[in-house]
């Protein structure tokens, strides 16, 4: 599971590796949790291999088009932050997304997860070893409000098992799978950014261990009182 993570900040986010021409103009947080809005780099409504690659703001957690009203969209996006790499082609609020090729990267900075060989979880911090930012495989897709005409761009971030996992076999809740976000690596970004569903899985693995670093960061920041019913982990 990831419900916490560390946006790659302004002045770190190397747009022209990422493939795209400019960022948003809209700011994002410093830290992001299911709710918040953050940015993504996806293809501009293509399934043209040559389409252009864009930078959006989006909202951390799925809405799948095919919800109702913003109530059923709202409640379904709460546990639609992560999609398992196993059953992402299976499940309703991921299938579509997912045969439709709408493939994203999610810059990032961090991400964390709880540690409990003391006892008690204790939030990590895990990184690239070398200190660069990295970006993570997710799902995009758009909810369209038919009373409002309002039109939201979502995510979801697909993980993989990690029990065997050096680093990330260390965390969660014990007697819990172990789960960890499929990082991308940077010469994989077009390719990812372009699969097709089968080729997709191809980029589905664990990152190395040699490449991650990871430590305690007990200092949780205040959750806004928007989002004061979700759970840190």
């Amino acid at each position: 599971m990831c419900t916490n993570y560390t946006p790659t900040a302004r002045d770190r986010f190397k747009a022209s590796r990422l493939g795209v021409a400019r960022l948003p103009l809209a700011d994002w947080p410093a830290e992001v949790f299911p709710g918040y809005e953050a940015p993504i780099v996806r293809r501009a409504g293509t399934l043209d291999a040559l389409a252009e690659l864009v930078c959006d703001i989006a909202k951390f957690g799925l809405m799948p088009r095919w919800s109702r009203d913003a109530s059923q969209a709202s409640s379904i996006s709460k546990g639609a932050y992560n999609a398992r790499q196993e059953t992402v082609a299976e499940k309703p609020s991921f299938r579509t997304p997912w045969r439709e090729r709408q493939f994203a990267l999610v810059p990032m900075e961090s991400y964390f997860d709880p540690n409990w060989e003391s006892g008690q979880a204790v939030r990590w911090r895990i990184s690239r070893a070398d200190g660069d930012p990295f970006a993570c495989a997710a799902l995009w897709e758009r909810w369209s409000d038919k009373t409002t005409s309002q039109t939201i761009t979502t995510f979801s971030l697909l993980t993989v098992n990690a029990d065997a996992h050096a680093l990330c076999g260390r965390l969660h809740r014990p007697g819990d799978e172990k789960r960890m976000p499929v990082i991308i690596a940077a010469n994989d970004y077009h390719a990812w950014l372009n699969a097709s569903p089968d080729e997709a899985r191809n980029f589905i693995r664990m990152l190395p261990v040699d490449q991650l670093v990871g430590a305690p960061a007990p200092q949780a920041p205040r959750m806004p009182k928007t989002s004061k019913n979700l759970s840190l982990f």
